[in-house]
């Protein structure tokens, strides 16, 4: 499927992108407008006894550039539910097949630590953060950008969802969908291509094992560190008891208690930065996406070239009188008038064939070329993103552990200075 083919375009099409650098010259919509989400809140349809709770996100939008005339007015809000931007980034998906399309984040809690399900305020919060974070990236990106469906989505209160249906996405992402159901085997698989197909399935695998562990290794640290407070209500209830050691071990006790106090904001920071590998762990998947559109653009080529030969093979038994089933049993030849008639059917055919060919020659090379500056400009962006996520990981790791060894080493000095 090219991008020519989509249902629907946007109106500005951005200047020719040839190389990763291009991505940064390019005019985009968040040059000039400001984009956040700055509340949430839920609501219930349905009747008394029977309720369907969900929630919605406010979008704010403020125009930063006083010339600016895209845009419907200069500052806006609207409510959207999380199932509107799945609509908005599944029309994205089928519309720009050539497109890493940002990723949303979880629908469902995944690598929990303790029990949360969607309705935690907690959760919630992360996944405003996450959409905002979406709509930012799909607004900072030149070939999505302007797309006059992703306009309304931020602006267009009324009638969006029923736009977006006519546009005809949903059908040509169930024919999709249906395409992708059936193993394709290529003949030649492009090297590049596999190659980084490959590696969006190591990405997806190497990020979900890092979640999994992280989430063991918080939830009984997380233990650990509660259970320090078990030594702080010891250390305290002792230090009644104690004339010349009490005020010795009522200090130790509460260092104990901040022991157990502090990992509360280090488990909320962690969760913030599993947030930002959760993306590329989502975006590894878009990645395969990616590859795979290029697969049904190459297979499609591939049964071009097929029906080609299988034509001429058919074309060339008729030419020899050997058109029909009884006459390859029986040995017979048609007559000339019948051999005459089919080849110059098949003939018609064949240059039909041929423009086939030549036109999905020209969608799978436009294809390949506007995919691989994606995937450059996706390999530089991930490596900036993941390596800030990864060393603030482990800094916050080094600045959780050197504040329990401050903590004991302050017990420790509660503890020699007693008499």
């Amino acid at each position: 499927m090219s991008a020519q083919n989509s249902p629907v375009k946007a109106s500005r099409s951005p200047s020719v992108i040839e190389t990763a650098e291009d991505f940064d010259n390019q005019d985009t919509l968040l040059k000039h407008v400001d984009i956040s989400i700055v509340e949430s809140e839920k609501r219930a349809n349905g009747t008394l006894h029977v309720r369907d709770h969900y929630t919605v996100y406010l979008i704010d939008l403020k125009v930063t550039d006083a010339d600016y005339k895209l845009v419907q007015s200069k500052i806006s809000t609207i409510w959207r539910r999380y199932t509107e931007f799945e609509q908005i980034h599944d029309y994205l998906q089928v519309t720009y097949p050539h497109v890493i399309i940002p990723p949303l984040p979880e629908k469902r809690v995944l690598y929990a630590w303790r029990k949360s399900d969607t309705t935690d305020p907690e959760f919630v919060e992360r996944r405003r953060a996450g959409l905002e974070n979406f709509l930012l990236r799909v607004a900072s990106h030149p070939r999505l950008c302007f797309d006059d469906q992703f306009i309304n989505f931020l602006q267009q209160e009324h009638g969006w969802r029923e736009t977006i249906t006519d546009s005809g996405y949903i059908l040509q992402a169930e024919n999709k969908l249906k395409s992708l159901s059936v193993s394709i085997r290529l003949k030649k698989p492009d090297p590049e291509i596999e190659s980084v197909k490959n590696y969006g399935k190591q990405l997806e695998t190497n990020l979900g094992n890092f979640l999994y562990t992280r989430s063991k290794i918080i939830e009984k640290n997380y233990a650990l560190c509660k259970l320090h407070a078990n030594y702080g209500k010891l250390f305290s209830e002792w230090s009644v008891i104690e004339k010349d050691m009490g005020d010795g071990l009522q200090k130790a006790g509460h260092y104990f208690d901040s022991i157990a106090d502090s990992i509360d904001s280090v488990a909320e920071d962690e969760e913030q930065l599993a947030d930002q590998l959760k993306e590329y762990l989502f975006y590894a998947g878009a990645l395969q996406q990616l590859c795979s559109n290029h697969e049904t653009l190459q297979r499609a080529l591939e049964n071009a070239q097929d029906t080609l030969n299988n034509r001429i093979s058919e074309r060339s038994r008729a030419a020899a009188g050997k058109s029909g089933l009884m006459s390859r049993i029986f040995g017979t030849t048609d007559p000339d008038i019948v051999r005459d008639q089919l080849t110059r059917a098949l003939d018609a055919k064949i240059a039909s064939d041929n423009d086939n060919i030549e036109k999905a020659k020209t969608d799978l090379e436009d294809f390949t070329k506007k995919a691989l500056v994606e995937i450059e400009y996706f390999q530089k962006q991930k490596d900036k993103d993941l390596h800030e996520s990864l060393v603030s990981f482990i800094t916050l790791q080094v600045k959780a552990a050197k504040k329990n060894l401050q903590a004991w080493t302050q017990i420790k000095e509660c503890l020699q200075n007693m008499p």
